[in-house]
């Protein structure tokens, strides 16, 4: 799903959030047909309570709806079986894939439906990942269940790598490519669907469908950051590259924002994006996370955390900004990748003395945020509520998101979780995918992450406000922003961030979904179940 990253920034305290604040979803009622457990695939559906609970909920913690029943499918073709009934039944139920449950809005479930258990697939059975790495343009076919460090793990026995990574690699294919897949490495080749070269989708009508950029094309680039609502994604065929040993990963610290996206741009811009850095991020942190957070963390040394709250305090600045970048390369090429590092930076507009460097393995660097998991877990702060808020921001209007958002509404908070701002190349993204971007004609647009935790129950309340104040602003100011990985109450809002794609889409929901089974969690369209509700009323 989505991109995710977390540190222990402002972890401070944790109060147990207990389920009676999650938001239930709309159910079917009358529960599923008896017909159903009569098909083949009728031993791997379960409806045990146990079963249920599972997947009633998700990261989030933000909402909860008990399906009727969960598919744990052997093949896609069990997939296809249990949306062909669906489909055909008088009264069809709900359908919603779910892999690592990694949504925090209630996007894979299924009220009063089926959950599909897709990491099933991948559990007891030969392995649904094959490199082809003899081919002049080497890819991998994995199956949409497969999570992406399993998939670095396959194709780096060949020497190869995807080039897209979210920064969360315990993410499945599937998951990731219904909304985007974005990354540092996502201003030089796109986000992960844009490096996909063929998909297999079961519809909503329980049709098995291979599509491509040449085959069955409305399909392939439908599911392409479609949210799950035009079918399921059984196996992507993805690009992949020569993969380097070691990374040379580092971050930057400024005090003043405009110097800090002037220099982003600059690192994403033509030469530089080629000849320089290989992967692009930045964070923003308030002034209060320096002072009153850990005193380390993964990264900063309690050296470094002193040293940026000095920083902060010295500018009186509301924030420090940072740059994260990465170089990649092998061992034989040390004091070349020294002087390579040595010229970009000397191109940049840090404040002087705020280097911070790591040098680390490849693996080690896509699979960091597994330490930051690592630390949340132990300190009892990862199955928390994560009213989360990402958007796509014009760079023209950056800096003032900044201004209101960062300096203003935040300025004298202190929120857990990480801030996230970085620019990514508009011409790197294609239109023809299902994914929003900024509807304007600048060639460049921002990734803001605001990824809270909510450690007490008030905090859920307190983050959710915030997060309304965000989109008023950016609504009354008429930022032109448009989230990602997004969610919307009604279809009013669905309409206005599809703007002129929303015919087309709804044409593609009526040709690949027409009962609106799938993915009813994401509520783009009235689900059976909304149905079934007004109907009763």
């Amino acid at each position: 799903m989505a991109r995710t990253r977390f540190l222990a920034f402002a972890i401070l305290s944790f109060l147990t959030v207990v389920a009676g604040q999650l938001r239930p979803l709309p159910a079917l009622a009358g529960g599923l047909s008896g017909d159903l457990f009569a098909l083949g695939i009728a031993s791997r559906l379960h409806t045990d309570r146990n079963s249920t609970a599972k997947v009633s909920t998700d990261f989030g913690h933000m909402v909860e709806a008990a399906p009727e029943a969960v598919l744990h499918p052997s093949t896609p073709a069990d997939i296809a079986a249990l949306i062909r009934f669906s489909a055909s039944s008088p009264a069809p139920f709900p359908v919603a894939p779910r892999g690592q449950g990694h949504s925090w809005r209630g996007q894979a479930l299924a009220p009063g439906g089926v959950v599909v258990d897709m990491r099933s697939m991948g559990r007891g059975h030969r392995a649904r990942i094959n490199v082809s790495a003899a081919d002049a343009e080497p890819y991998v076919d994995a199956g949409g269940e497969q999570l992406w460090a399993d998939v670095l793990r396959a194709t780096l026995k060949h020497g190869l790598a995807p080039r897209v990574w979210t920064d969360y690699l315990r993410l499945t294919v599937g998951g990731t490519l219904s909304n985007a897949g974005i990354g540092g490495q996502a201003f030089r080749h796109g986000p992960q669907i844009a490096n996909v070269q063929e998909l297999d989708v079961v519809t909503g009508t329980g049709e098995m469908m291979t599509c491509s950029r040449d085959k069955n094309s409305d399909l392939f680039f439908a599911a392409l950051g479609g949210l799950g609502q035009f079918g399921v994604i059984t196996r992507a065929r993805i690009r992949l590259e020569p993969a380097p040993k070691r990374v040379r990963w580092v971050r930057l610290a400024y005090s003043d924002v405009v110097t800090f996206t002037k220099d982003q741009q600059l690192l994403i811009s033509g030469h530089a994006s080629e000849a320089g850095f290989d992967y692009v991020e930045g964070q923003v942190q308030l002034n209060r996370s320096l002072t009153e957070g850990p005193k380390s963390t993964p990264f900063f040394s309690t050296v470094d955390i002193n040293k940026l709250a000095g920083l902060a305090s010295r500018t009186g600045s509301s924030a420090i900004y940072y740059i994260e970048g990465a170089m990649y390369y092998n061992e034989d090429d040390g004091a070349s990748i020294d002087q390579k590092m040595g010229v970009m930076l000397e191109q940049l507009s840090f404040e002087p003395g705020f280097v911070f460097m790591k040098d680390v393995t490849y693996v080690q660097f896509l699979d960091r945020v597994s330490e930051e998991e690592r630390v949340l877990r132990s300190a009892s702060v990862w199955e928390v509520p994560h009213p989360w808020l990402n958007l796509f921001i014009p760079r023209s209007r950056i800096l003032d998101f900044d201004a209101y958002v960062f300096k203003d509404i935040l300025g004298d908070a202190n929120p857990a979780g990480v801030i996230l701002m970085y620019p990514m190349n508009k011409i790197k993204w294609d239109d023809r995918m299902t994914t929003m971007t900024p509807a304007d004609d600048e060639d460049v647009f921002y990734t803001v992450g605001l990824l809270w935790s909510a450690l007490s129950v008030d905090d859920v309340e307190r983050l959710e406000k915030l997060n309304d104040s965000v989109l008023t602003f950016c609504d009354k100011a008429n930022i032109g922003c448009k989230q990602y990985l997004p969610h919307f109450t009604s279809q009013d809002g669905w309409r206005q961030h599809f703007g002129s794609k929303w015919g087309k889409i709804t044409k593609l929901k009526a040709k690949y979904d027409p009962h609106n089974i799938l993915s009813p969690g994401q509520r783009v369209f009235p689900s059976p179940a909304d149905v079934a509700s007004i109907a009763v009323a």
